[in-house]
Protein backbone atom coordinates (compact mmCIF):
# COMPACT_ATOMS: atom_id res chain seq x y z
CA UNK A 1 0.00 0.00 0.00
CA UNK A 2 1.53 3.32 -1.14
CA UNK A 3 1.80 6.12 1.38
CA UNK A 4 1.36 9.84 0.69
CA UNK A 5 3.81 12.62 1.44
CA UNK A 6 2.94 15.92 3.13
CA UNK A 7 2.25 17.60 -0.22
CA UNK A 8 -0.17 14.83 -1.25
CA UNK A 9 2.10 13.11 -3.81
CA UNK A 10 2.40 9.31 -3.57
CA UNK A 11 5.63 7.95 -2.04
CA UNK A 12 7.08 4.75 -3.44
CA UNK A 13 7.68 2.11 -0.70
CA UNK A 14 11.37 1.19 -0.42
CA UNK A 15 13.08 -1.76 1.26
CA UNK A 16 15.28 -1.31 4.31
CA UNK A 17 18.26 -2.70 2.41
CA UNK A 18 17.88 -0.13 -0.39
CA UNK A 19 17.58 2.73 2.09
CA UNK A 20 20.66 1.65 4.03
CA UNK A 21 22.71 1.35 0.83
CA UNK A 22 21.67 4.84 -0.22
CA UNK A 23 22.59 6.19 3.21
CA UNK A 24 25.97 4.45 3.02
CA UNK A 25 26.68 5.95 -0.41
CA UNK A 26 25.71 9.43 0.83
CA UNK A 27 28.05 9.10 3.85
CA UNK A 28 30.86 7.91 1.58
CA UNK A 29 30.44 10.87 -0.77
CA UNK A 30 30.45 13.21 2.23
CA UNK A 31 33.57 11.93 4.00
CA UNK A 32 35.65 10.17 1.32
CA UNK A 33 37.42 13.28 -0.05
CA UNK A 34 38.89 14.06 3.40
CA UNK A 35 39.67 10.44 4.29
CA UNK A 36 43.28 9.78 5.50
CA UNK A 37 44.19 13.46 5.05
CA UNK A 38 46.05 15.11 7.92
CA UNK A 39 45.05 18.43 9.40
CA UNK A 40 46.98 21.47 8.27
CA UNK A 41 49.88 22.09 10.68
CA UNK A 42 49.28 24.83 13.22
CA UNK A 43 52.41 26.87 13.95
CA UNK A 44 51.16 28.16 17.32
CA UNK A 45 50.34 24.70 18.71
CA UNK A 46 53.72 23.39 17.49
CA UNK A 47 55.50 26.25 19.27
CA UNK A 48 53.63 25.55 22.55
CA UNK A 49 54.33 21.82 22.31
CA UNK A 50 58.05 22.31 21.63
CA UNK A 51 58.36 24.88 24.43
CA UNK A 52 56.75 22.51 26.93
CA UNK A 53 59.08 19.66 25.93
CA UNK A 54 62.15 21.87 26.26
CA UNK A 55 61.06 23.03 29.74
CA UNK A 56 60.31 19.46 30.85
CA UNK A 57 63.63 18.07 29.61
CA UNK A 58 66.09 20.92 30.13
CA UNK A 59 64.33 23.26 32.56
CA UNK A 60 66.85 22.61 35.35
CA UNK A 61 69.97 23.38 33.25
CA UNK A 62 68.69 25.69 30.48
CA UNK A 63 69.12 29.07 32.23
CA UNK A 64 72.31 28.94 34.30
CA UNK A 65 74.16 31.97 35.77
CA UNK A 66 77.12 33.07 33.66
CA UNK A 67 79.76 32.42 36.36
CA UNK A 68 78.46 28.89 36.96
CA UNK A 69 77.71 28.15 33.34
CA UNK A 70 79.75 28.42 30.19
CA UNK A 71 82.54 30.51 31.69
CA UNK A 72 82.73 33.10 28.89
CA UNK A 73 82.13 33.19 25.18
CA UNK A 74 85.80 32.81 24.26
CA UNK A 75 86.15 29.46 25.95
CA UNK A 76 82.94 28.28 24.41
CA UNK A 77 84.13 29.30 20.95
CA UNK A 78 87.45 27.52 21.47
CA UNK A 79 85.69 24.28 22.29
CA UNK A 80 85.54 21.80 19.39
CA UNK A 81 82.23 21.68 17.61
CA UNK A 82 82.00 17.87 17.93
CA UNK A 83 81.83 18.10 21.72
CA UNK A 84 78.42 17.33 23.22
CA UNK A 85 79.28 18.13 26.86
CA UNK A 86 76.49 19.79 28.83
CA UNK A 87 77.06 22.95 30.83
CA UNK A 88 76.80 21.82 34.47
CA UNK A 89 76.58 23.75 37.71
CA UNK A 90 79.72 23.51 39.82
CA UNK A 91 77.73 22.43 42.86
CA UNK A 92 76.68 19.12 41.26
CA UNK A 93 78.41 15.98 42.58
CA UNK A 94 81.01 14.32 40.37
CA UNK A 95 78.84 11.21 39.78
CA UNK A 96 75.95 13.33 38.49
CA UNK A 97 78.28 15.11 36.05
CA UNK A 98 79.55 11.78 34.72
CA UNK A 99 75.99 10.55 34.20
CA UNK A 100 75.04 13.73 32.33
CA UNK A 101 78.02 13.77 29.96
CA UNK A 102 77.27 12.35 26.55
CA UNK A 103 79.91 10.62 24.51
CA UNK A 104 80.13 10.32 20.72
CA UNK A 105 77.91 7.54 19.45
CA UNK A 106 75.46 7.75 22.33
CA UNK A 107 71.85 8.93 22.10
CA UNK A 108 71.19 12.50 20.98
CA UNK A 109 68.71 13.06 23.81
CA UNK A 110 70.04 14.13 27.19
CA UNK A 111 68.71 12.60 30.40
CA UNK A 112 68.06 14.78 33.40
CA UNK A 113 67.29 11.84 35.71
CA UNK A 114 70.58 12.38 37.55
CA UNK A 115 69.46 15.87 38.56
CA UNK A 116 66.13 14.67 39.95
CA UNK A 117 65.91 13.67 43.56
CA UNK A 118 65.26 9.93 43.84
CA UNK A 119 62.11 9.37 45.90
CA UNK A 120 62.27 6.23 48.07
CA UNK A 121 59.37 3.78 47.76
CA UNK A 122 56.60 4.36 50.30
CA UNK A 123 55.62 0.69 50.19
CA UNK A 124 56.21 -0.89 53.63
CA UNK A 125 59.13 -3.28 53.82
CA UNK A 126 58.11 -6.82 54.82
CA UNK A 127 58.90 -8.17 58.26
CA UNK A 128 61.08 -11.29 58.22
CA UNK A 129 59.16 -14.47 59.02
CA UNK A 130 60.59 -17.95 59.46
CA UNK A 131 59.53 -20.42 56.76
CA UNK A 132 56.89 -23.00 57.68
CA UNK A 133 57.33 -26.75 57.38
CA UNK A 134 55.05 -29.79 57.52
CA UNK A 135 55.69 -31.84 60.67
CA UNK A 136 52.70 -34.18 60.88
CA UNK A 137 50.22 -35.91 58.55
CA UNK A 138 47.05 -37.34 60.11
CA UNK A 139 44.99 -39.99 58.32
CA UNK A 140 41.61 -41.24 59.47
CA UNK A 141 38.88 -39.75 57.32
CA UNK A 142 37.44 -41.78 54.44
CA UNK A 143 36.58 -38.78 52.24
CA UNK A 144 37.70 -35.27 51.37
CA UNK A 145 38.32 -33.21 54.52
CA UNK A 146 36.26 -30.05 54.00
CA UNK A 147 36.18 -28.02 57.26
CA UNK A 148 38.04 -27.35 60.51
CA UNK A 149 37.51 -25.56 63.83
CA UNK A 150 39.65 -25.18 66.96
CA UNK A 151 38.77 -25.53 70.61
CA UNK A 152 39.03 -22.13 72.40
CA UNK A 153 41.18 -23.87 75.04
CA UNK A 154 43.62 -24.96 72.29
CA UNK A 155 43.57 -28.61 73.37
CA UNK A 156 41.78 -30.20 70.40
CA UNK A 157 40.42 -29.44 66.95
CA UNK A 158 37.62 -30.94 64.90
CA UNK A 159 37.37 -31.69 61.18
CA UNK A 160 34.36 -32.35 58.96
CA UNK A 161 34.59 -34.60 55.95
CA UNK A 162 32.81 -35.92 52.86
CA UNK A 163 32.56 -39.25 54.70
CA UNK A 164 29.72 -37.55 56.69
CA UNK A 165 31.59 -37.67 60.03
CA UNK A 166 33.06 -35.08 62.38
CA UNK A 167 36.30 -36.21 64.02
CA UNK A 168 37.87 -34.58 67.06
CA UNK A 169 41.68 -34.77 67.31
CA UNK A 170 44.15 -34.04 70.07
CA UNK A 171 46.20 -31.02 69.02
CA UNK A 172 49.43 -32.00 70.80
CA UNK A 173 49.64 -35.66 69.72
CA UNK A 174 47.39 -35.75 66.65
CA UNK A 175 45.47 -38.78 67.96
CA UNK A 176 41.76 -39.32 67.36
CA UNK A 177 39.60 -38.62 70.44
CA UNK A 178 36.03 -38.87 69.12
CA UNK A 179 33.92 -39.42 66.00
CA UNK A 180 30.48 -37.80 65.65
CA UNK A 181 27.95 -39.11 63.12
CA UNK A 182 24.61 -37.61 62.17
CA UNK A 183 24.92 -35.77 58.86
CA UNK A 184 23.86 -37.52 55.66
CA UNK A 185 26.03 -35.46 53.29
CA UNK A 186 29.52 -33.94 53.40
CA UNK A 187 30.19 -31.41 56.19
CA UNK A 188 31.15 -27.99 54.83
CA UNK A 189 31.31 -25.78 57.95
CA UNK A 190 32.29 -26.13 61.62
CA UNK A 191 32.41 -23.69 64.54
CA UNK A 192 33.10 -24.12 68.27
CA UNK A 193 31.41 -21.77 70.74
CA UNK A 194 33.62 -19.79 73.13
CA UNK A 195 30.91 -19.42 75.79
CA UNK A 196 29.14 -22.78 75.64
CA UNK A 197 30.14 -26.42 75.25
CA UNK A 198 28.60 -26.41 71.79
CA UNK A 199 29.90 -27.43 68.39
CA UNK A 200 28.01 -26.31 65.27
CA UNK A 201 28.14 -28.08 61.93
CA UNK A 202 26.63 -27.46 58.50
CA UNK A 203 26.59 -29.60 55.39
CA UNK A 204 25.33 -30.29 51.91
CA UNK A 205 22.27 -32.01 53.41
CA UNK A 206 20.76 -28.51 54.14
CA UNK A 207 21.10 -29.23 57.87
CA UNK A 208 22.69 -27.08 60.55
CA UNK A 209 23.26 -28.98 63.80
CA UNK A 210 24.22 -28.01 67.34
CA UNK A 211 26.21 -30.68 69.21
CA UNK A 212 26.52 -30.72 73.00
CA UNK A 213 30.10 -31.83 73.70
CA UNK A 214 29.22 -32.94 77.24
CA UNK A 215 26.76 -35.51 75.88
CA UNK A 216 28.38 -35.86 72.42
CA UNK A 217 25.06 -35.74 70.62
CA UNK A 218 22.86 -33.38 68.60
CA UNK A 219 20.62 -31.23 70.80
CA UNK A 220 19.26 -28.78 68.18
CA UNK A 221 18.78 -28.59 64.43
CA UNK A 222 18.18 -25.39 62.50
CA UNK A 223 15.86 -25.85 59.49
CA UNK A 224 15.36 -23.26 56.78
CA UNK A 225 18.05 -23.51 54.10
CA UNK A 226 16.73 -24.53 50.70
CA UNK A 227 20.01 -26.04 49.51
CA UNK A 228 23.45 -27.05 50.77
CA UNK A 229 25.02 -24.96 53.57
CA UNK A 230 28.57 -23.95 52.65
CA UNK A 231 29.82 -21.75 55.49
CA UNK A 232 29.12 -21.07 59.13
CA UNK A 233 30.21 -18.51 61.75
CA UNK A 234 29.39 -17.60 65.35
CA UNK A 235 28.91 -14.03 66.52
CA UNK A 236 31.64 -13.18 69.08
CA UNK A 237 29.35 -11.40 71.61
CA UNK A 238 25.72 -12.41 70.89
CA UNK A 239 24.26 -15.92 70.94
CA UNK A 240 23.50 -16.03 67.23
CA UNK A 241 24.69 -18.28 64.43
CA UNK A 242 25.28 -17.25 60.82
CA UNK A 243 25.07 -19.71 57.93
CA UNK A 244 25.48 -19.15 54.21
CA UNK A 245 24.66 -21.56 51.43
CA UNK A 246 23.82 -22.35 47.86
CA UNK A 247 20.42 -20.65 48.15
CA UNK A 248 22.29 -17.26 48.01
CA UNK A 249 21.08 -16.28 51.50
CA UNK A 250 22.95 -15.72 54.76
CA UNK A 251 20.61 -16.82 57.54
CA UNK A 252 20.75 -15.64 61.16
CA UNK A 253 19.70 -18.09 63.88
CA UNK A 254 19.11 -17.78 67.62
CA UNK A 255 21.31 -20.50 69.13
CA UNK A 256 19.05 -21.36 72.08
CA UNK A 257 15.54 -21.12 70.65
CA UNK A 258 16.40 -22.38 67.12
CA UNK A 259 14.45 -19.34 65.84
CA UNK A 260 15.23 -18.05 62.36
CA UNK A 261 16.00 -14.41 63.26
CA UNK A 262 16.45 -13.00 59.75
CA UNK A 263 17.52 -13.83 56.21
CA UNK A 264 20.17 -11.53 54.73
CA UNK A 265 19.22 -11.54 51.05
CA UNK A 266 21.01 -9.70 48.29
CA UNK A 267 23.61 -12.03 46.79
CA UNK A 268 22.96 -13.44 43.33
CA UNK A 269 24.86 -16.68 43.87
CA UNK A 270 26.17 -19.08 46.52
CA UNK A 271 27.32 -17.51 49.80
CA UNK A 272 30.57 -19.39 50.39
CA UNK A 273 32.35 -17.38 53.12
CA UNK A 274 31.17 -15.47 56.18
CA UNK A 275 32.63 -13.97 59.36
CA UNK A 276 31.19 -11.95 62.23
CA UNK A 277 32.49 -9.00 64.27
CA UNK A 278 31.38 -7.41 67.56
CA UNK A 279 30.83 -3.97 65.93
CA UNK A 280 29.30 -2.81 62.66
CA UNK A 281 29.53 -4.23 60.10
CA UNK A 282 28.78 -7.23 62.31
CA UNK A 283 28.39 -9.64 59.38
CA UNK A 284 30.56 -9.82 56.24
CA UNK A 285 29.80 -12.31 53.47
CA UNK A 286 31.61 -13.33 50.27
CA UNK A 287 29.88 -14.97 47.36
CA UNK A 288 30.27 -16.71 44.01
CA UNK A 289 28.69 -13.58 42.50
CA UNK A 290 32.16 -11.94 43.01
CA UNK A 291 30.91 -9.43 45.63
CA UNK A 292 31.53 -8.93 49.34
CA UNK A 293 28.65 -7.49 51.36
CA UNK A 294 28.64 -5.75 54.75
CA UNK A 295 25.38 -6.26 56.64
CA UNK A 296 23.49 -4.22 59.20
CA UNK A 297 22.42 -7.00 61.56
CA UNK A 298 19.67 -4.98 63.27
CA UNK A 299 17.96 -3.81 60.09
CA UNK A 300 18.79 -6.95 58.12
CA UNK A 301 20.00 -4.88 55.16
CA UNK A 302 23.16 -4.37 53.15
CA UNK A 303 25.41 -1.57 54.42
CA UNK A 304 27.97 -1.75 51.63
CA UNK A 305 28.86 -3.91 48.62
CA UNK A 306 32.47 -4.36 47.46
CA UNK A 307 32.80 -5.20 43.77
CA UNK A 308 36.59 -5.28 43.46
CA UNK A 309 36.92 -8.99 42.63
CA UNK A 310 36.32 -10.44 39.18
CA UNK A 311 35.90 -14.07 40.32
CA UNK A 312 34.15 -15.93 43.15
CA UNK A 313 35.17 -14.86 46.67
CA UNK A 314 35.62 -18.31 48.19
CA UNK A 315 37.64 -17.37 51.28
CA UNK A 316 38.03 -14.43 53.67
CA UNK A 317 40.22 -13.92 56.74
CA UNK A 318 39.73 -11.33 59.47
CA UNK A 319 42.94 -10.10 61.11
CA UNK A 320 42.83 -10.94 64.86
CA UNK A 321 44.20 -7.52 65.93
CA UNK A 322 43.94 -5.00 63.10
CA UNK A 323 40.71 -3.56 61.75
CA UNK A 324 41.16 -5.13 58.35
CA UNK A 325 40.44 -8.32 56.46
CA UNK A 326 41.61 -10.09 53.32
CA UNK A 327 39.55 -11.80 50.65
CA UNK A 328 40.76 -14.38 48.16
CA UNK A 329 39.61 -14.99 44.63
CA UNK A 330 41.08 -16.72 41.57
CA UNK A 331 42.11 -13.30 40.20
CA UNK A 332 43.77 -11.76 43.24
CA UNK A 333 44.03 -11.55 47.02
CA UNK A 334 42.87 -8.16 48.25
CA UNK A 335 43.04 -6.38 51.58
CA UNK A 336 40.31 -4.06 52.87
CA UNK A 337 39.97 -1.84 55.93
CA UNK A 338 37.12 -2.00 58.41
CA UNK A 339 34.55 -0.67 59.12
CA UNK A 340 34.23 1.28 55.85
CA UNK A 341 35.57 -1.39 53.52
CA UNK A 342 38.16 0.84 51.83
CA UNK A 343 40.45 -1.04 49.44
CA UNK A 344 44.02 -1.06 50.80
CA UNK A 345 46.07 -3.05 48.30
CA UNK A 346 46.48 -6.30 46.41
CA UNK A 347 48.93 -8.94 47.52
CA UNK A 348 52.07 -8.56 45.42
CA UNK A 349 51.89 -11.96 43.68
CA UNK A 350 49.18 -14.02 42.06
CA UNK A 351 48.71 -17.64 43.09
CA UNK A 352 46.95 -18.34 39.75
CA UNK A 353 44.58 -20.95 41.13
CA UNK A 354 41.20 -21.14 42.84
CA UNK A 355 41.84 -20.29 46.51
CA UNK A 356 39.58 -22.29 48.81
CA UNK A 357 40.95 -21.31 52.21
CA UNK A 358 42.97 -18.63 53.96
CA UNK A 359 43.99 -17.83 57.53
CA UNK A 360 46.03 -15.14 59.29
CA UNK A 361 47.64 -15.11 62.75
CA UNK A 362 48.60 -12.31 65.14
CA UNK A 363 52.20 -12.24 63.85
CA UNK A 364 50.96 -11.13 60.45
CA UNK A 365 51.57 -14.41 58.62
CA UNK A 366 48.78 -15.15 56.18
CA UNK A 367 48.45 -18.55 54.52
CA UNK A 368 46.36 -19.35 51.45
CA UNK A 369 45.54 -22.80 50.10
CA UNK A 370 44.72 -23.49 46.47
CA UNK A 371 42.86 -26.02 44.38
CA UNK A 372 46.14 -27.28 42.91
CA UNK A 373 47.70 -28.04 46.31
CA UNK A 374 49.78 -24.85 46.43
CA UNK A 375 50.14 -23.21 49.83
CA UNK A 376 51.56 -19.69 49.90
CA UNK A 377 52.64 -17.70 52.93
CA UNK A 378 52.38 -13.90 52.93
CA UNK A 379 53.52 -10.98 55.03
CA UNK A 380 50.26 -9.25 56.02
CA UNK A 381 51.54 -5.67 56.15
CA UNK A 382 53.38 -5.48 52.82
CA UNK A 383 51.62 -8.23 50.85
CA UNK A 384 54.96 -9.90 50.10
CA UNK A 385 54.86 -13.64 49.34
CA UNK A 386 57.80 -15.05 51.31
CA UNK A 387 57.21 -18.80 50.89
CA UNK A 388 55.57 -21.12 48.36
CA UNK A 389 54.87 -24.72 49.30
CA UNK A 390 53.31 -27.59 47.36
CA UNK A 391 51.41 -30.20 49.34
CA UNK A 392 52.33 -33.84 48.73
CA UNK A 393 49.47 -36.33 48.35
CA UNK A 394 49.55 -39.43 50.51
CA UNK A 395 50.60 -42.67 48.78
CA UNK A 396 47.75 -44.23 46.83
CA UNK A 397 46.06 -40.91 46.03
CA UNK A 398 45.78 -39.26 42.64
CA UNK A 399 47.94 -36.24 41.84
CA UNK A 400 44.70 -34.32 41.19
CA UNK A 401 43.77 -34.82 44.86
CA UNK A 402 46.46 -32.34 45.89
CA UNK A 403 43.86 -29.77 46.90
CA UNK A 404 43.50 -27.75 50.10
CA UNK A 405 39.88 -27.22 51.17
CA UNK A 406 40.21 -25.63 54.62
CA UNK A 407 42.88 -24.27 56.94
CA UNK A 408 43.10 -22.63 60.32
CA UNK A 409 45.69 -21.51 62.86
CA UNK A 410 45.41 -22.72 66.41
CA UNK A 411 44.61 -20.19 69.17
CA UNK A 412 48.31 -19.38 69.73
CA UNK A 413 48.95 -18.89 66.00
CA UNK A 414 52.06 -21.10 66.13
CA UNK A 415 50.57 -24.12 64.35
CA UNK A 416 48.66 -24.31 61.10
CA UNK A 417 46.36 -27.19 60.17
CA UNK A 418 45.22 -27.85 56.58
CA UNK A 419 42.42 -30.14 55.38
CA UNK A 420 42.97 -31.75 52.02
CA UNK A 421 41.36 -33.77 49.23
CA UNK A 422 43.69 -36.76 49.74
CA UNK A 423 41.70 -37.46 52.98
CA UNK A 424 44.57 -36.26 55.20
CA UNK A 425 45.05 -33.47 57.72
CA UNK A 426 48.49 -31.83 57.65
CA UNK A 427 50.02 -29.82 60.49
CA UNK A 428 52.60 -27.08 59.93
CA UNK A 429 54.90 -25.06 62.18
CA UNK A 430 57.71 -22.53 61.80
CA UNK A 431 61.22 -23.78 61.12
CA UNK A 432 63.04 -22.75 64.29
CA UNK A 433 66.48 -23.30 62.74
CA UNK A 434 65.92 -20.65 60.05
CA UNK A 435 67.50 -17.19 60.36
CA UNK A 436 67.36 -14.03 58.21
CA UNK A 437 70.80 -15.03 56.88
CA UNK A 438 69.76 -18.52 55.76
CA UNK A 439 66.40 -17.34 54.36
CA UNK A 440 66.82 -13.68 53.29
CA UNK A 441 63.89 -11.58 52.11
CA UNK A 442 63.81 -11.25 48.33
CA UNK A 443 61.60 -8.18 48.07
CA UNK A 444 61.13 -5.57 45.35
CA UNK A 445 58.55 -2.84 45.97
CA UNK A 446 55.91 -2.58 43.25
CA UNK A 447 56.43 0.10 40.60
CA UNK A 448 52.77 0.76 39.98
CA UNK A 449 50.23 0.71 42.80
CA UNK A 450 46.82 -0.45 41.63
CA UNK A 451 43.90 1.39 43.15
CA UNK A 452 41.27 -1.32 42.61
Amino acid sequence: MATTAADGLPVEPQSLKKLSQRLLKRSLDLFAPAHSLLFAPDAESKRIRTGYKVRAEYGTVKDLPSEQGRGGQGKAAAAPSSSTALALPASLPFQAKIQLCQFPGSSDRFSTSALMERIPSRWPRPVWHAPWKNYRVISGHLGWVRSIAFDPGNEWFCTGSADRTIKIWDLASGTLKLTLTGHIEQIRGLAVSQRHTYLFSAGDDKQVKCWDLEQNKVIRSYHGHLSGVYCLALHPTIDILLTGGRDSVCRVWDIRTKAHVSALTGHDNTVCSVFARPTDPQVVTGSHDTTIKFWDLVAGRTMCTLTHHKKSVRAMALHPKEKSFASASADNIKKFSLPKGEFLHNMLSQQKTIINAMAVNEDGVMATGGDNGSMWFWDWKSGHNFQQEQTIVQPGSLESEACIYAMSYDVSGSRLVTCEADKTIKMWKEDLTATPETHPINFKPPKDIRRY
